[in-house]
């Protein structure tokens, strides 16, 4: 009985084994795939937050008033590129999830 369950189990092991190389194979993620998606999201939020810091200083610069574009400009930057980076993110997870259905 638990040679049969062992070898059940075994089975079902190498099978997602099996599986899951395969599926990375074919769509060439790796460890390098995860760090490069690390880097994009950071730059997704970055460029968005210091185009808009950059123009608020412009703006600060040119039109003085009570209330700082450059705050302003960051905030609105900041929310631009983690809204920007949540959609990527939830679209490679998206993708990620109907591959392993496929398989």
């Amino acid at each position: 009985m638990v040679e049969e369950a062992n070898k059940i189990f075994s089975e079902q092991v190498a099978a997602q084994a099996t599986r899951k190389l395969k599926a990375r194979v074919a769509t060439g993620r790796n460890v390098w795939f995860g760090f490069g998606m690390f880097g994009l999201i950071g730059w997704s939020v970055a460029i968005p937050t210091l185009l808009g810091a950059m123009l608020g200083i412009w703006l600060d610069g040119r039109y003085p008033g009570t209330h700082s574009w450059t705050l302003a400009l960051l905030v609105a930057g900041l929310f631009v590129g983690c809204g920007s980076a949540a959609h990527w993110v939830s679209k490679e997870s998206k993708e990620m999830l109907e591959e392993e259905k496929n398989e």
